[in-house]
């Protein structure tokens, strides 16, 4: 018996299978047309058995004599892959700029508007315009291509955290604009050559949010998706009661679970912000008084337009002041920034209001208003630096260390009377001296407002301090090992340190590769971008979910095999 060639029945697909099944093929399976089903298996009589069970009409509604009609059809069908892959591009925009889903027919308004003109001179201009009405972007769809975004990105974000050697998590807690507690879960893991930061899920808590909820929660969650939980090496939490504490804490109740020490790191920008709000009662003094001042001016109607006007009778360049807010990190040193800018403004206002402060003309006052605008500019600028994806526990570990080391030379500097690293109290300084040489000013109070910073910040980061030598490993090896091996010393230089290198070494050394790559997954800080804005309060969970997941994640949706499994549907 001959054997039948294999071309002719599997893994060719033939192109009048187009025109006589209403099948084309994508990604390596037969796709139907009609109804967006895969064969996976490319037989005539598989595809032909599909087309004459589940579309019988077709062929009566589309005779084969009838190319015409039926090429017609056909070609609405296969467009339909572009209108879905644009509407997916779309959404993601919409996603990633942070809009609401509503925006998306106003995208498409402004692209009609836009098109209306910019094409005016081209042939097919009604072609391109039609293309864009065509295009489902209503609100549903924009929702409903954003999860299916998500869930694909999900997919392989499960799939890399399985194949990655170690991975660990950044933990917040935190209730949003909505007044809904969220749990945020985000991941860091080596997929090849390159560190992935991945949102895994934010989790809503509808109840209460001790450890055991928050716990229960998470292990529901990794059990769902199948993560490899005996791959997780530590945790950073923003060092709240309900994670960190001794017994019912979240990673007490994780180790419990895992049966295995996992390391805790208290997140550094929180530890940075409080050591920022140790400022003495003296210097607390001084803005508690600016607030005051402040509140007067902007928190009155009439007040802040009279200012706002006297602001622009002077030709101040500053539209007005700036209300301060204890949750946020840069908030103390923009309102003190802003306040020393419009200073004489300020003075002058109050005198008109009959509002008496004498503080604003107190030399001693004045001193230290001007030295803590400058500290709280430098701590802003700890901060920022901090901030952001990406930063290893290293990188924020030198930071602290480094700035500790700047408020040493702080010290001297505002000692030795130099001021080189206080502009604006340097300027206060020299002004009040030429007006009266004689003066004398206090420095010496001032530096020891520097050195209780600076044993503010030595009193904190106990974990980055014990765990020093293991973070610098990734970078100087041959310094933290007992020997020193000949292959360390052709690692590239500290700068140009990757992944990449690490995985470049020989095989007998994997464990030294497996230390590293899990010292560069570990999370130094909590930094989460903002998604849930006051214009977008009405997220819900799933949508919250989906759209934390695609503004992080360095996967890219592959918008042509998502556009084939959805249906078309014209606005």
């Amino acid at each position: 018996m001959a054997k039948r060639k294999k071309d002719e029945e599997y893994r060719t697909f033939q192109q009048e299978w187009t025109e006589e099944f209403a099948f084309v093929e994508r990604a390596g399976s037969a796709v139907c047309l009609i109804c967006n089903d895969k064969i996976s298996s490319m037989k005539r009589s598989n595809i032909k058995r599909h087309f004459d069970t589940r579309h019988a009409t077709f062929a009566s509604k589309y005779p084969a004599g009838d190319i015409q009609a039926s090429q017609q059809q056909l070609r609405v069908w296969t467009r339909q892959g572009d209108w879905n892959s644009a509407s997916f591009a779309g959404a993601l925009a919409i996603v990633r700029n942070g809009k609401p889903f509503t925006d998306g027919e106003y995208a498409k308004t402004f692209m009609l508007e836009v098109s209306n003109e910019l094409f005016d001179d081209f042939s097919d201009k009604d072609k391109i315009i039609k293309r864009i009405k065509d295009m489902p972007l209503s609100a549903k769809t924009v929702h409903d291509r954003t999860i299916m975004m998500a869930n694909q990105v999900e997919e392989t974000q499960v799939k890399d955290i399985n194949a990655a050697p170690y991975f660990s998590l950044a933990l917040d807690e935190s209730t949003d604009v909505s007044h809904l507690s969220q749990f945020s879960v985000i991941a860091r893991y080596a997929a090849g050559d390159t560190l992935r930061e991945e949102s895994l899920a934010v989790l809503p808590m509808k109840g209460s949010t001790r450890g055991e909820d928050l716990f229960k929660s998470f292990i529901e969650f990794a059990k769902e998706k199948n993560l490899p939980m005996d791959k997780l090496i530590s945790v950073c939490t923003d060092g709240a009661q309900c994670m960190v504490g001794k017994r019912r804490g979240f990673v007490a109740l994780l180790r419990q679970h895992e049966n295995r020490p996992i390391l805790s790191l208290h997140c550094i920008l929180h530890q940075e912000a409080l050591c920022a709000q140790m400022c003495g009662e003296q210097l607390g003094e001084v803005m508690s008084l600016v607030i005051r001042v402040v509140n007067f001016i902007v928190a009155r109607a009439l007040n802040d337009r009279q200012f706002k006007t006297l602001l622009d009778e002077v030709g101040n360049n500053y539209p007005g002041l700036l209300l301060h807010s204890n949750v946020r990190w840069l908030s103390r040193g923009k309102v003190l920034s802003r306040f020393a800018a419009c200073l004489s403004e300020i003075r002058t206002f109050l005198e008109m209001k009959d509002v008496e402060h004498p503080e604003l003309t107190n030399t001693e006052w004045l001193m230290k208003f001007y030295y803590l605008v400058d500290m709280t500019e430098h701590l802003n600028h700890l901060n920022v630096k901090m901030q952001g994806i990406g930063n290893t526990v290293l990188s924020l570990q030198q930071a602290v260390f480094a700035f500790e080391n700047k408020l040493e030379l702080f010290i001297v500097d505002i000692e030795t009377g130099r001021l080189l690293h206080f502009e604006k109290l340097r300027e206060f300084k020299d002004a009040c001296t030429a007006s009266d040489p004689v003066q004398q000013f206090d420095l010496q109070q001032l530096a020891g407002f520097t050195s209780k910073l600076l044993q503010s910040f030595k009193a904190r980061f106990g974990e980055f301090r014990e765990h020093t030598r293991l973070f610098k490993f990734i970078t100087h090896p041959h310094e933290c090992a007992v020997d020193k091996w000949t292959e360390m010393k052709k690692l590239q230089p500290t700068d140009q340190l990757i992944v990449k290198t690490w995985n470049a070494l020989p095989v007998t050394y994997h464990t030294l590769q497996h230390v590293s790559i899990a010292v560069l997954t570990m999370f130094g800080s909590t930094y989460l971008k903002n998604i849930k804005t006051n214009l977008r309060s009405r997220l819900t969970d799933g949508s919250l979910n989906a759209c934390m997941k695609l503004n992080l994640t360095m996967n890219q949706p592959d918008y042509k095999n998502l556009s084939v499994r959805v249906q078309h549907y014209s606005n």
